[in-house]
């Protein structure tokens, strides 16, 4: 009995050991659990982090495209404003060309058609200081025949083929500087800008422009145009109000001889 008590001491004694064994296990198991929890949901907050700064740069990288075509569409914007500005100013001086156009062909009347040339060179080309010299067909010479800011008087004849005027006259090509310069010197041999009077290949003349207004500050391609339009229009209604002024003289001149030869009888 005793031996048996004995035996089931130490049965108890191994069994409380085993107790104490599993617990302990069970505890560090426990701990191991919490561990791979913990590890697991950093792992899980990492990935959501990688995940979102991801989701971060994308944005970013959508916020710059963003920020590149809006600047880009602002750009054309810009581009289209400009270019709807030069068409509006454009527009406004080919329609004011086509009132004065319409003016020039209005009348046969030369020294009207020439006060009609000034305005029009100071209203659309912004001129200052300038004359209209045509070609005297005896003398084959330049000669002033209207001036703004100039005594016509003063102005020299030139001969076709001598200096800027003299060549623009013999050539039928316009001179033109790169750039607008304000001075209250000119020199008489030395315009500005010289633009040919021509009817088709034909120069009857020129337009010598000395100084521009001071608003004017450059010259634009709508000022090249209006350069061309002008001296073509300009030198048909000057050759056609000459012409017809001439014919009313030599008209009135034989009216008068007749009448001369009608008292004689």
């Amino acid at each position: 009995t005793l031996r048996k008590a004995e035996e089931f001491l130490q049965l108890f004694k191994k069994g409380e050991e085993f107790t104490k064994s599993l617990l302990q296990e069970n505890e560090r198991l426990r701990y191991r659990v919490a561990e791979l929890e913990e590890a697991l949901s950093q792992s899980e907050n990492k990935t959501r982090l990688e995940h979102y700064e991801q989701h971060i740069k994308m944005l970013e990288q959508e916020i710059e495209s963003l920020k590149q075509r809006y600047k880009k569409v602002e750009e054309e914007n810009r581009d289209f404003a400009k270019k709807y500005i030069e068409v509006e100013e454009e527009n406004n001086n080919l329609a004011n060309l086509y009132v004065a156009s319409y003016q020039l062909h209005s009348t046969l009347d030369y020294e009207e058609v020439l006060r009609i040339v000034l305005e029009i060179i100071i209203n659309l080309i912004g001129a200052d200081r300038f004359a209209i010299m045509l070609i005297d067909e005896k003398t084959n010479d330049l000669t002033a025949v209207a001036a703004e800011g100039l005594d016509v008087e003063t102005l020299p004849k030139i001969k076709i083929g001598e200096g800027i005027i003299g060549r623009v006259a013999k050539d039928g090509e316009g001179y033109f500087p790169d750039e607008v310069v304000h001075t209250e010197d000119i020199d008489l041999n030395r315009p500005m800008v010289c633009i040919p009077l021509k009817i088709k290949e034909h120069v009857i003349g020129v337009i010598v422009i000395y100084s521009f207004l001071i608003q004017k500050k450059a010259f634009s391609n709508v000022d090249y145009e209006l350069f061309n339009l002008l001296a073509g229009h300009a030198a048909t209604a000057i050759f056609s109000s000459r012409l017809y002024t001439q014919s009313e003289r030599k008209l009135s001149t034989i009216q008068g001889f007749l009448e001369l030869l009608k008292d004689r009888r």
